[in-house]
């Protein structure tokens, strides 16, 4: 008979008390404490088992758990002798950045202050023994003040571990899970260099500079880069998704998957399974689940995104909503379904992400939205690696499209109308509900590194994807393709060529030195689409000339006129 399938349950010893259904990861502790690693930090994307991990390798090393060994019994941990010897052996600090999400540096100060005033907490026993002086005391006392300083804090970490180390006689096993959330925040919210510096000293002191400590695990999202806060540590060891180090730890295997599938009598929902929930793929580990969807799918039985809903995936959405044409084109080819090939650096450099391409893509693959299906090696020492990527699954190509429409959410009416009238060739209702459309979203597109210009290239090119997300089941949506005798802005070309109009659109930023007005500059985009024949292609199809509509778009600031 299957267990039953708890969703959300993040804490180890609770899961198994309670009998419930898990899959056993605790060979992981084995394979990390082997490693000899002193510092590790492992990045995985958003619920995958990090923070059940992190709960499990807690309640196997504490002290505090020294007689709650049997929450281990039946698992692989416990077959070996010399593990079962060493649970409940050493003192652990345990936290966690995952709730560190403030709009202000200054907020986001104050909640990691509050968590390490907590942990302080969970040692004021440490406040009675004679392990502790009176300089001690007094600094204890002021890490649970509401006046702490700052300084204070980044190495309160530090000075925790050597009052545990002078009380137990041992050196301490520090976890710090999501330690990447205040970063991502940070950025989002525009105060990453704020955050920067108090966030280095931290750990600099708590993971180096730390003669206290035996060992240290962190997990996140992303690999920040060494220059951003870890460049003092140089003895960090990153374990990414492109490694090979715990590659079956983190998320579920297809073979874990399948025979849960079938125990809980879905067996014949494998494809739609691994159509929607497979493809992340852990150094040369590939068929990689995640966890999320497969708990929720196991105990719903139903198919339907579950993990790409569980956040707001609002750093994503900036990225590509505010993104230049090269992001947003490849975003259209990866919608349709292709791959693009492009270099990413693993050391996610966030005041980058504005500005540098690379960056936007080596986000979106760290954070499970897209999969590497291959690598080529190049450049003159062999060094250079570019990665074909694609979207990781179904699950994930919703959530995409998804995103895409919220774009637009404030003027869902007036953006469904222009495509309305767009298709009924009603110009009158296009030039109503485009300008509304712009007057309201024209900045949203344009908000990231703030050159002058970019507005009507952003807001067209998330235009073009809304269409793509719109209308792609019954047109063929491209857009800045060669035709004829140069690049067409958008074409629209219906599946059905028998009884649908194919259209073709041409945007034009209004020249106050050569146009004297909205209408000239209308007039010069329609006779570019003559000019450069872009209605080549779709004749080569066999659509007739009076079956392709041309309009050209012209903006002026925010005004814009179609005609």
């Amino acid at each position: 008979m299957a267990k039953t399938v708890a969703i959300g349950i993040q804490d180890f010893g609770d899961l198994i008390k309670k009998n419930l259904f898990y899959i056993d990861k605790t060979m992981f502790i084995k394979e990390w404490w082997e490693s000899g690693d002193n510092t590790t930090l492992i990045t995985r994307p958003r619920r995958f088992g990090k923070t059940l991990n992190m709960s499990m390798v807690e309640q196997f090393f504490s002290i505090d758990y020294a007689d709650k060994g049997d929450i281990f019994e039946g698992l692989s941990i416990w077959e070996d002798d010399k593990y079962r010897r060493l649970q409940g052996t050493y003192p652990v600090i345990s936290l966690t950045f995952a709730r560190v999400k403030e709009t202000t540096s200054e907020n986001a100060k104050e909640q990691i202050r509050n968590i390490i005033k907590r942990v302080y907490k969970e040692y004021i026993f440490l406040k009675d023994s004679d392990v502790l002086t009176e300089d001690d005391k007094d600094y204890f006392d002021s890490i649970l003040s509401d006046n702490v300083s700052e300084v204070a804090v980044t190495i309160s970490l530090n000075q925790l571990s050597d009052f545990l180390y002078r009380y137990y006689g041992k050196k301490v096993i520090i976890l710090l899970d999501e330690y990447d959330t205040p970063m991502q925040e940070a950025y989002v919210n525009g105060y990453w260099q704020e955050l920067v510096a108090f966030t280095r000293s931290l750990f600099n002191s708590t993971f180096k500079t730390n003669p206290y400590m035996e060992r240290a695990l962190m997990t996140g999202i992303t690999r920040v880069s060494k220059e951003s806060i870890f460049s003092d540590l140089n003895h960090l060891k990153v374990v990414t998704t492109t490694s090979d180090e715990y590659s079956t730890s983190f998320g579920f295997t297809e073979e874990e998957v399948f025979n849960a599938v079938d125990m809980f009598g879905y067996t014949e929902q494998k494809d739609n399974v691994k159509s929607w929930y497979d493809g992340f793929v852990f150094g040369k580990h590939k068929d990689i689940y995640n966890p999320w969807s497969i708990l929720n799918f196991l105990d719903t039985g139903e198919i339907t995104a579950y993990w790409a809903n569980t956040s707001a995936n609002s750093l994503v959405g900036k990225l590509i909503r505010e993104g230049d044409r090269g992001i947003k084109e490849k975003m259209e080819l990866l919608l349709k379904g292709q791959s693009i090939k492009e270099q990413i650096d693993e050391q996610i450099v966030y005041n980058q992400l504005d500005n540098n391409e690379t960056a936007v893509w080596s986000l979106l693959v760290a954070s499970g939205y897209m999969k590497v299906l291959g690598v080529e090696i190049g450049g003159r020492y062999g060094t250079k690696r570019i990665y074909e990527l694609s979207i990781t699954n179904l699950e994930t190509l919703q959530m995409f499209e998804g995103m895409v429409s919220t774009w637009f959410e404030g003027v869902n009416s007036s953006y469904n109308g222009f495509i309305k009238a767009l298709l009924d060739n009603d110009i009158k209702s296009m030039n109503a509900y485009m300008n509304h459309v712009t007057l309201s979203c024209f900045s949203y597109f344009d908000t990231g590194n703030g050159v002058a210009g970019l507005g009507p290239e952003r807001f067209y090119h998330g235009f073009v994807l809304g269409l793509l997300v719109e209308l792609q089941e019954e047109y063929i949506i491209t857009s800045n393709r060669e035709s004829g005798f140069g690049r067409y802005d958008v074409m629209i070309e219906p599946r059905d060529t028998e009884h649908k109009d194919a259209i073709i659109l041409e945007f034009k930023v209004h020249d106050d030195e050569d146009e004297e007005s909205l209408k000239e500059t209308v007039a010069a985009a329609l006779k570019q689409i003559e000019d450069k024949q872009y209605m080549a292609q779709l004749e080569e199809r066999g659509i007739s000339k009076e079956r392709i509509r041309k309009y050209g778009i012209a903006f002026q600031g925010k005004k814009v006129l179609i005609g």
